[in-house]
């Protein structure tokens, strides 16, 4: 057979990975589009769509460019730090419940009891099982330890003012935006015992200041981004800045990295900033159509973000990523997913005066994810750890079990729980006919 060149006298021309990212993103964002009308009320998830997608490409033969987080650490690092920020802002900008210990004490008990027995029950997989050392063995507990912002959305709440904050919803929606600042402690930590491994060294300053310090100084500093930039939107003298007179949306984007970068900037933790400037935010003017606004336009951000990253998750796999997954490895991520966060969540909520059934949806939708990649290729980065590879093999199939197994299952659960609530709602009063009763007062 003649060769193409001959037959029609023109050049054959050469497909470069560019062209392929331009196609394939296009045909992602147009998938993305009209992909919720499509599994609406089913048992998949954008995420599981979004990965097979990625797997089938990935599979093949074409020229992508190189997706390896061990060779390409620093730039999946900012990747999926965007992709956070971005989602936690989302996550504040949606709650409507106000802050108070009382009223958010779902989330505090899985800030404070689920996530710290998830991260030594993980760290003591690592060890026992894995056989990791223990720098890496905490490193492994401290990604895995919090629930992700990005892939959470089939279970989180619906937007500001939707009337879906359930207790199932808002608490996980709003332990997906605090655990994500919380866990850097833990990262930090890791990092300190494969720097130098000696407490003494190092003890008080992770507890003063990586544990307690740079907590602070993250929420002070969104709590004051999100006062002023509240107050301008919504108070400012002149019409001129009052953004949200003008629809102005592109402000939730302003806030979040502003809030982000002022905060790193003073050494604190900007996840927490972010979370914290979004709360302020929302409670100024709370029924303002405005901040429908500015969900809307973060979460076309996070849309965005998330397709690319879950298209490049699903490449990595089929080009690799799981080439030094173990079996002990595979394990560890059943065994937290399954066994180890159902039952630190359950522990957690014991008294809480949460119904069974929330509190086991509340204990099992600990979904793994985005973030979990964030944390990893940081610390990677920033120092070194013995079993990369199987760490970044561990952790990926440990986001990809999670985006299965709750994907199949949030859409199921969540209509259950809420044919439960709406059964156990009570019935409005019979209407009165004909008057009020013998012997009542009369208006």
């Amino acid at each position: 057979m003649l060769p193409l060149t001959t037959i029609t006298g023109l050049p054959v021309p050469e497909i470069t990975s560019a062209d392929v990212v331009y196609v394939v993103g296009g045909v992602g964002l147009l998938t993305a589009a009209v992909l919720p009308r499509l599994i609406r009320g089913r048992a998949v998830s954008a995420a599981m769509a979004f990965t097979g997608v990625g797997v089938v490409v990935g599979l093949l033969p074409l020229p992508l460019p190189e997706l390896n987080p061990l060779e390409q650490g620093e730039s999946t690092e900012r990747l999926t730090e965007l992709a956070v920020i971005v989602a936690i802002m989302g996550v504040g900008l949606a709650l409507d419940r106000p802050l108070s210990w009382r009223a958010w004490g779902t989330t505090w008990r899985l800030l404070g009891i689920a996530m710290p027995l998830c991260i030594a029950a993980v760290a003591l997989l690592g060890w026992g099982l894995m056989g990791l050392l223990p720098a890496s063995a905490l490193l492994l507990a401290a990604v895995l330890a919090p629930t992700d912002p990005v892939l959470a959305g089939d279970v989180q709440v619906g937007g500001p003012n939707s009337g879906e904050e359930d207790e199932v919803r808002f608490g996980l929606t709003s332990e997906a935006g605090l655990n994500d600042g919380l866990a850097f402690p833990f990262v930090y930590l890791a990092l300190f015992v494969g720097s130098s491994g000696v407490i003494g060294a190092w003890g008080p300053r992770w507890v003063l200041w990586e544990l307690l310090g740079k907590v602070v100084v993250g929420l002070l500093v969104g709590g004051a981004v999100g006062w002023l930039l509240a107050r301008v939107a919504f108070r400012a003298p002149s019409a001129t800045f009052r953004f949200a007179e003008a629809g102005e949306a592109v402000v939730a984007l302003g806030a979040v990295l502003l809030a982000y970068g002022v905060a790193e900037t003073l050494q604190g933790y900007g996840f927490l900033a972010v979370f914290a400037a979004a709360m302020v935010i929302r409670s100024h003017e709370s029924r303002h159509d405005y901040h429908h606004v500015l969900h809307s336009f973060i979460e076309q951000i996070e849309l965005l973000l998330t397709m690319t990253l879950l298209l490049m998750f699903g490449v990595a796999i089929a080009r690799g990523l799981f080439d030094d997954l173990t079996w002990v490895g595979v394990a560890t991520g059943v065994l937290l997913v399954v066994v180890v966060r159902p039952v630190a969540g359950w522990l957690s909520l014991i008294g809480s005066g949460t119904r069974r059934r929330e509190r086991s949806a509340l204990a099992f939708f600990g979904v793994r994810g985005i973030g979990s990649f964030y944390y990893l290729a940081y610390a990677t980065t920033e120092g070194s750890f013995s079993q990369e590879s199987e760490l970044w093999a561990t952790v990926g199939f440990t986001v990809l079990l999670s985006v299965v197994l709750h994907g199949v299952t949030a859409t199921p659960v969540m209509a259950w729980l809420d044919g439960e609530a709406r059964a156990h709602e009570p019935e409005p009063p019979p209407a009165e006919v004909g008057g009020p009763p013998t012997g009542s007062p009369k208006a």
